[in-house]
């Protein structure tokens, strides 16, 4: 097919010399009214085909459109006669690229390839699609915790209805802003869905649902661009080499036109993108590496008129600079509605899609995992594979068993036979170098893997293809044609944990080689003294080491492949010699480490490590005393007490009194993670010192703090502990609404502090109780009403009975109302 460039250079070749010199003549005096001229320095040696691409790159898809007035003025009326045969208008230009790229969008993500979904039967993006939680008005800090701590909080968090954001809207401004929205930065951790969620975007805008404004989308994924890490193209070349339907339609100016641009899972981009260092480039046709073209692209220099999209996992959130960022947007995965509602989308049968739900909800890691979108798929998969085939009598409750039973199904739906002989090595040896891959890739912190990376495991390419044909939707070969090269890939990093933890498991049980140590020369002489307690002991030591939790689920795994029934599963593999004495000794290990100084996230990780042990007995004796009445918390062991944390973390408590309890201080520095997790907190009558304040203090300067109603009457604050308080009042992260200090013995000095914090910090406070203390009084309201004559107040409520107060005070009240008066 014959290029515009190429249709263009033909013309222009057909003129003879005088008139091509006339051609450049109108070209550099700018003889089209409206379009601009191109410099004579450019002109002045210029060729035919130097004539050619200045004029595209001047005038894009208007080029036929001045070709033709010019050859107009030099009466070349054949040339014009034929052009306007072979060459539409530029708006018919326009709408036929728009039309082709919108079909190519809509073919390329119509579909998804689902559980054993293949291209021959795909499942349509529409049938499985279910509405995502998204909340807007984020920061892009790092956060490195492991994310499966990160869905732990987020499994907790009460829903905002009011914050959020519906996938159509991303560019939409949020009420109260009036600048545009140019680049949106989504966080999410792996598999929540964010790929999918740019997918729907981008099909919804080319089946003409949505956001019709846009003239062009351009998707692109970070893994796709590693691949180009060599190579250096200009913006538009960029977008040509992508998305041809551009290039065949001549366009190449893209500032005149709406255009969005998403770039998916900036957590996979390889090339380091350092916004420090990085030359200013401002030329869309100025050729460059693509990891300075993205930097450009984001900073605003290259096509500022753009609006951008990019998603990432929130550990690489901060490689973009805040000041590049116009809004931040989270995906939090389903709510409880949510993945019910996807799971009965998922299938087609009523009551089988109920008996599924029900089991989730028995099993709190399996529910709390469900939160993200590709583990209700691998839940669906496993637990549909069980029952339809009568695989055991219970279904699974733990993520191992899950796990390995996903490994089962599709070893079974391939038809690979593993009772024995040479499949079976074979279906060995496919584990177990994914298993290696997994491992090796997750010390580096890669969840993508090229060629280079399988090589270092031994792995061939011939073998990943195979890898990737029997475990479908475990480990992913994403073919890029245009590079010829292939992208590998788990499906989500739970599943690259599962593996590196079966490879460590299955290497210590083999040789006596743990991985997870280095192993001095003298160890093969030693190699006997490592027993198998030591082993798991070791693990769970290292886990704990970890500031961030990046070991907590793959020491969940690795524990949870010892206990017999899940080594009844591997038998096909390997023979594992563990026995229910080591688990017992792990468990008793485990409990003595909660009985120590940790964390609530290292708590709570090690009762999910129990619960893949099978045992629950900490946590079942303390329910039993709750749901008897008898718990008494004088009597709690440490690690009782964290087994307490946990049970109440897991019910979602909107409101926690600690009366329920123990109206002390030693219970509320127990119990501090459930204060933190909850929305309003009373603490009346607990006689707390300095040491609660504190940590309240703290919880109130926490970012991740849900606290909104905090009761603190009849505890004796002095002002050195209101004063501590304060410090968490002021706080920018501090979203308390109402704030109780009735009978609480505060002086003018505590008022003092009190408006002082109040005032840095005003705009979420709705009310405020300071009733019953008498020696507030009239200097005390006179500290109080800077706070409330603060722009930012939104005080609604404010109690003052029984404060001692005078004449003079309603004076100071009513002054203050009046400079300030309440909305």
């Amino acid at each position: 097919m014959t290029t515009p460039k190429e249709i263009l250079l033909g013309t222009l070749e057909d003129l003879g010399r005088d008139d091509f010199e006339k051609f450049k003549w109108h070209l550099k005096n700018g003889s089209v009214e409206g379009l601009p001229a191109i410099p004579v320095s450019k002109l002045e040696d210029a060729e035919r085909t130097d004539i050619v691409d200045l004029m595209f790159d001047t005038y894009s898809i208007n080029t036929f459109q001045v070709t033709k007035n010019l050859l107009g003025r030099l009466n070349r009326n054949d040339l014009l006669e034929n052009l306007n045969k072979t060459i539409p208008e530029p708006t018919e230009i326009l709408t036929e690229c728009q039309l082709k790229l919108k079909s190519d969008l809509k073919q390329k993500f119509q579909c998804v390839l689902e559980g054993i979904s293949t291209t021959e039967n795909p499942t349509l993006l529409s049938q499985i699609y279910t509405e995502l939680y998204i909340t807007g008005g984020g920061t892009a800090e790092v956060n490195d915790e492991h994310e499966v701590r990160q869905i732990e909080t987020a499994s907790r968090k009460p829903d905002r209805p009011e914050t959020t954001i519906r996938q159509e809207d991303i560019f939409k401004l949020p009420p109260g802003r009036d600048k545009p929205i140019r680049t949106v930065l989504t966080m999410g951790v792996a598999g929540i869905g964010k790929t999918v969620l740019t997918q729907k975007f981008t099909l919804d805008w080319a089946e003409d649902k949505a956001n019709q404004d846009i003239q062009f989308m351009f998707p692109f994924t970070f893994r796709e661009l590693n691949l180009l890490k060599e190579e250096k193209f200009s913006l538009v070349e960029l977008v040509h080499h992508f998305f041809t339907e551009t290039k065949k339609a001549g366009i190449y100016i893209f500032e005149d036109f709406q255009v969005v641009f998403i770039f998916d899972g900036l957590d996979e981009c390889r090339p380091p993108l350092d916004f420090h260092k990085t030359t200013i480039l401002t030329d869309p046709r100025k050729s460059t590496s693509v990891d300075v073209l993205l930097i450009n692209l984001i900073r605003g220099k290259l096509l500022p008129s753009a609006r951008l999209w990019i998603t990432t996992r929130p550990a690489a959130a901060n490689q973009i600079p805040p000041d590049c960022v116009g809004v931040v947007t989270e995906v939090r995965g389903f709510t409880d509605p949510q993945k019910e509602e996807y799971f009965r989308k998922r299938f087609g049968d009523e009551e089988q899609a109920s008996s599924i739900i029900s089991h989730i909800k028995t099993s709190r890691s399996l529910h709390i995992m469900c939160h993200i979108p590709v583990f209700c798929w691998i839940t669906a998969t496993v637990l549909e594979f069980v029952m339809k085939n009568k695989e055991s009598k219970d279904l699974p409750k733990t993520l191992t068993e899950l796990y390995l039973r996903l490994v089962l199904f599709h070893l079974k739906t391939k038809d690979i036979k593993y009772d024995g002989g040479a499949e079976t090595d074979s279906c060995r040896k496919i584990i177990e170098s994914l298993g290696k891959l997994a491992f090796d890739q997750l010390q580096k912190g890669n969840l993508i893997f090229y060629k280079s990376d399988l090589t270092e495991c031994g792995i061939d390419i011939r073998a990943a293809s195979v890898y990737s044909g029997v475990f479908t939707q475990i480990f992913k070969a994403d073919e890029c044609h245009m590079f010829n090269n292939v992208v590998y890939c788990f499906v989500h990093l739970s599943i690259q944990e599962f593996f590196a933890a079966l490879h460590v498991y299955l290497t210590f049980i083999n040789s006596g080689v743990n991985l997870l140590k280095k192993q001095s020369p003298l160890f093969k002489i030693f190699q006997k003294t490592l027993t198998v307690k030591d082993f798991y002991q070791s693990a769970v030591d290292k886990a704990l080491e970890s500031p961030n939790g990046h070991l907590d689920l793959f020491l969940r795994f690795l524990l949870g492949l010892s206990l017999q029934t899940n080594q009844d599963l591997l038998c096909m593999l390997t023979q594992t010699g563990s026995s229910s004495q080591t688990n017992q000794e792990t468990v008793h290990y485990i409990k003595k480490k909660l009985s120590g100084k940790l964390s609530a996230e290292k708590s709570i990780n090690l009762f999910h490590c129990l619960n893949e042990l099978d045992d629950r007995s900490l946590v079942e004796e303390i329910q039993q005393s709750l749901r008897s009445g008898r718990l008494s918390t004088d009597e709690l062991s440490p690690a009782q007490w964290s087994a307490l944390v946990f049970i109440l973390l897991s019910s979602d408590l909107d409101e926690f009194d600690l009366e329920k309890y123990s109206r002390s201080e030693k219970a509320l520095l127990k119990l501090l993670p459930v204060v933190k997790a909850s929305k309003k907190v009373l603490l009346r009558d607990c006689k707390l010192s300095k040491r609660s304040f504190e940590a309240l203090s703290e919880i109130l300067s926490s970012s991740s703090n849900h606290l909104r109603e905090l009761d603190l009457s009849s505890n004796y604050l002095q002002d050195s502990e209101l004063d501590l308080l304060c410090v968490g009042l002021k706080s920018p992260d501090c979203k308390l609404e109402t704030l109780r200090l009735k009978s609480c013995d505060l002086s003018e000095i505590s008022c003092d502090y009190l408006a002082a914090a109040l005032k840095s910090n005003p705009s979420h406070l709705r009310e405020l109780d300071l009733s019953s203390n008498n020696k507030l009084q009239d200097p005390g309201v006179k500290h109080l009403c800077g706070f409330l004559e603060s722009p930012g107040c939104k005080l609604e409520t404010l109690r003052l009975m029984d404060c001692g107060l005078s004449e003079i005070s309603c004076d100071y009240l009513a002054a203050a109302l009046k400079s300030n008066p309440p909305i």
